[in-house]
């Protein structure tokens, strides 16, 4: 299945049922970003009222944070490859990123919380690939648009429960934000011990006769629908930048830090209720058109949240860039499991993190330059620039299957 792929099975995976060990990823999912996001909701406006920092630091330490992830996960892909054992890393990674939860309770000045940001993304690279390779692994090409899907939903209900709980505790705990960042170490807890009691590796993804190679005949093996994933995630991902500018922005709209978190509650609700629904879709209808109406939403959040008066306005923006990442990342990791040969998958999912995570540091550091600058109405209108040309681009482009 390509860029244009359908599939010749009817009904997608909405009808039919999906491996135990694939929910149960999508509960390690669910803990872990619900621990993730009950700090990242409140982290922003925390840099930048509480410490000092500006939206230039801000980004910067989201973009480092998030690039270090991604380029680790080229080598985790490799080395899960390599091995042809998927879950030892995914726990690895996993543990990691829940004993680093403390220190952002500890943080008290931005170079302290990079260090913690870079720690708790370092787990997110190590575990990332290799737990995208064992959904692939453990699902037939017909069914990955919905698992993908299913996977990316059962994430965003963790996204959006977690500031939700954060709320909840600023309220309860007087706006202890200490407090808040240490208790986060919980799901993060319970997400390693779900992954560790109910996943299995399936008997495909012993030890492969050949070790694979990083080099350039392995590189001309992954199918170029991978490559066309991503080069699309990778601009996608420079229009998007990161969601602590949609933070700051409500913030800036008039919402007090004590409800910051509503803006991933409304992005992540949204995420989280079309991912697995236009995953199943895809499996049917094929990807172009609905990557193609991800630019598009992604282009209409952008002027939203760069001319909208109000914190109603600004969530309305947010609600839309959660339809542009519902429309869009699951489809994208299905691309690049669909392209990738069985023995290259991690490698090729290692790969597009590594181009979206070096896309995502430039977008991030020219959005906090500009932000810094020219004030957020030019950042998102830089992003809504940048997605309405690409949507001219892929609109032109010839379709062409992987």
């Amino acid at each position: 299945m390509g860029f244009n792929g359908r599939s010749n099975k009817s009904g997608g995976g909405m009808r039919q049922g999906l491996p135990k060990g694939v929910v149960a990823l999508g509960f390690v999912s669910l803990f872990m970003d619900m621990s993730s996001e009950m700090i990242h909701a409140l982290l922003p406006l925390y840099l930048t009222g509480t410490l000092g920092a500006s939206a230039l630091i801000v980004g910067l330490i989201e973009g480092a944070g998030e690039a270090l992830a991604q380029i680790t996960k080229l080598f985790s892909g490799y080395f899960s490859d390599l091995s042809g054992r998927r879950k030892p890393l995914a726990v690895l990674g996993y543990g990691l990123s829940a004993l680093t939860k403390p220190l952002f309770a500890l943080a008290g000045a931005p170079g302290l919380v990079l260090v913690a940001r870079l720690a708790d993304r370092l787990g997110k690279g190590i575990r990332g690939a290799p737990r995208d390779a064992l959904v692939a692994d453990l699902v037939p090409p017909e069914l990955r648009g919905a698992t993908f899907g299913l996977r990316q939903s059962m994430d965003t209900v963790g996204a959006f429960a977690g500031p939700l709980i954060a709320i909840a505790l600023m309220l309860l705990l007087s706006g202890n934000v200490r407090l808040i960042f240490l208790l986060a170490m919980l799901p993060a807890l319970l997400s390693v011990a779900v992954l560790i009691a109910f996943v299995r590796e399936p008997a495909s993804a012993a030890a492969p006769k050949a070790r694979p190679r990083l080099n350039r005949e392995s590189l001309a093996r992954i199918g170029r629908g991978a490559w066309v994933a991503v080069a699309i995630g990778s601009v996608m991902t420079m229009a998007r930048f990161s969601d602590a500018f949609l933070i700051l922005r409500a913030g800036e709209a008039g919402l007090a830090m004590t409800y910051a978190p509503l803006v991933l509650v409304v992005m992540n609700l949204v995420y989280s209720g079309s991912a697995w629904p236009l995953g199943a879709l895809s499996d049917r209808i094929g990807k172009r058109g609905l990557l193609m109406a991800g630019f598009a939403v992604l282009a209409m959040a952008d002027l939203v949240l760069a001319l909208g008066q109000g914190p109603g306005m600004v969530l309305l923006g947010v609600a839309l860039w959660g339809l542009h990442m519902g429309l869009t990342q699951g489809l994208l990791a299905a691309m690049v499991a669909d392209a990738a040969p069985p023995d290259l998958r991690g490698t090729a999912f290692g790969l597009f993190n590594l181009a979206t995570g070096l896309a995502l540091l430039l977008g991030n550091g020219l959005a906090g330059l500009i932000w810094s600058g020219a004030g957020s109405a030019a950042t998102f209108g830089a992003g809504a620039v940048l997605a309405a040309l690409s949507l001219l681009a892929m609109a032109v482009a010839r379709p062409f299957r992987a």
